[in-house]
Order: C-alpha cells, then sequence, then structure tokens
C-alpha cells in the first residue's frame, strides 16, 4: 500500500523559498505519476505539477518559479518553490496514480497525503 506524507510547509514572506518534501512508502514511486496539488480558502483543488512518463505539467501561475522533481535513492517526491507570492497560499497535497496521466486533474490521483500549510505572508 502506498502511504504519502507531506511536510516542509511553514509561514514564508512574498519573494521567499520553500521546499515540500512527500515521503513516500510501501512502494517505489518509479511505478507511478506523482503531483503536487493546492487548495486555497474558498477555492477548487488545483492541479500544481504533475510528472509522469516523460511529461512534466506546470500550472501558469507557477511556471518558472515552481520545480518538481523526484529523489529515487529517498522514495520522496519534492516541490521547490521560489519567488513565492501571497497567492501562492494555500494547503498542498501530494498524490500519485499508478497510471500515466497526460494531465494534471485532482480526480485522476487516488493516493494522496494529508496535505502541508504554505502560508506567504508579511
Amino acid at each position: 500500500q502506498l502511504q504519502l506524507v507531506e511536510s516542509g510547509g511553514g509561514l514564508v514572506q512574498p519573494g521567499g523559498s520553500l521546499r515540500l518534501s512527500c515521503a513516500a512508502s510501501g512502494v517505489s514511486l518509479d511505478y507511478y505519476s506523482i503531483g503536487w496539488f493546492r487548495q486555497a480558502p474558498g477555492k477548487e483543488r488545483e492541479g500544481v505539477s504533475c510528472d509522469g512518463d516523460g511529461a512534466t505539467y506546470y500550472v501558469d501561475a507557477v511556471k518558472g518559479r515552481f520545480t518538481i522533481s523526484r529523489d529515487n535513492a529517498r522514495n520522496t517526491l519534492y516541490l521547490q518553490m521560489n519567488s513565492l507570492k501571497p497567492e501562492d497560499t494555500a494547503v498542498y497535497y501530494c498524490a500519485a496514480s499508478p497510471w500515466v496521466q497526460t494531465m494534471c486533474r485532482p480526480r485522476d490521483f487516488g493516493s494522496w497525503g494529508q496535505g502541508t500549510q504554505v502560508t506567504v505572508s508579511s
């Protein structure tokens, strides 16, 4: 059984950086498409970045600022977040799917972490 646990969230000033981690256990992430999603108060959950089988997606709002990556040795997924803006404030979730995903839609991902809060504020 795949389990995912996010960490690395917190309070950061605009323009700052955070690196979110998603530790996987039970199954190697090599077998999965993976993604980062976020949900701000009053908004729908949206795909931030997804990666699988050679295709990488970033939502327009984070292009050039966020980078998704994997550390296969540690079976961990990362989201490097630079030049953070107040509108990035949300609960961030990592997720995985055993099927190749060509889109980054929450409904296509079945395994989820518990979420980690990111707050960007002065």
